[in-house]
């Protein structure tokens, strides 16, 4: 992986959080770090390069006018005055080599100063056992704090650890030990026919980026809810207002954000369309 610096700007030692997406159900994360890049004002510092990302380009996400600004597959920003960095990943990774991505980014984290980084993702709804409508959306949170996954600063905000996390399971286990090096993906790999319900979290994006930052000796916090396919704007209020919450933030203390409230990507105004024509009920 190859951090390509935009020309005149540099990483700032001074942002030594790192905030970015695990791709998943809805892209939630992905909606959230755009939430987050936008209402930040953060600046694009660069991007960076990693032969196992699909390759894509768009129009500036942010840019309320064309200023012949392209987006890519992965960009870094910074925002200084909450020491902030945020990577937004726009397409999804080669399928098989996950785990390769996710050494390669906590190496990027490492070497760039990362002391704490957030993860951002998405869990499918479907998996949610215990129901509870009448709380509405709830944080789900895994932290490296302790060995169990559990944190007590994210137990005071009122979210539960991820349920099914359990480091001594077959996948994490396997996860672990490919994140440390001491194994090839190919050596002890779980057949798919032989996959089990525990395997399922273990197996998704956000575990590879937990446990290779772990790895790295990052703090690594992830922060997760669970949706369906479709409109997934709430959710990604939800996880930014939860990422805020875990930095101690608002979006009043966002820099150049005069109004205190989030502000809205251009791009969203396409996500998912115009509404229904009314005269079709």
């Amino acid at each position: 992986m190859e951090f390509v610096v935009e020309e005149g700007k540099h990483l700032h030692e001074q942002c030594s959080t790192l905030l970015l997406p695990a791709l998943s159900i809805g892209n939630v994360g992905q909606l959230a770090v755009d939430l987050m890049v936008s209402s930040t004002r953060a600046e694009r510092i660069g991007y960076l390069d990693d032969p196992h990302v699909l390759p894509c380009v768009g129009n500036d996400a942010y840019g309320l006018l064309p200023q012949g600004e392209l987006a890519l597959p992965l960009e870094a920003y910074d925002s200084l005055p909450i020491g902030l960095t945020l990577l937004q990943q726009r397409s999804p990774v080669v399928k098989g080599m996950m785990v390769e991505f996710a050494k390669n980014l906590a190496d990027f984290a490492a070497a760039s100063g990362k002391k704490h980084v957030i993860v951002l993702s998405s869990l499918d709804f479907a998996r949610w056992r215990n129901i509870d409508m009448s709380s509405g959306l709830q944080t789900y949170y895994l932290s490296s704090t302790n060995t169990d996954g559990t944190d007590d600063y994210c137990e005071g905000l009122g979210w539960k650890r991820l349920q099914d996390y359990n480091p001594t399971q077959r996948g994490w286990k396997y996860l672990s030990t490919l994140a440390e090096g001491n194994a090839t993906p190919e050596e002890n790999l779980p057949f798919e026919d032989e996959l089990e319900e525990e395997d399922y979290y273990p197996s998704l994006p956000f575990a590879a980026l937990f446990s290779c930052f772990k790895a790295k000796g990052l703090q690594v916090t992830c922060l997760l809810c669970y949706c369906s396919e479709g409109d997934n704007i709430p959710e990604a209020f939800h996880l930014a207002e939860a990422a805020s919450k875990l930095l101690g933030l608002s979006p009043s203390n966002f820099h150049g954000n005069e109004g205190g409230k989030w502000l809205i990507p251009y791009s969203w105004r396409t996500v998912y369309g115009p509404p229904p024509d009314i005269g079709m009920f």
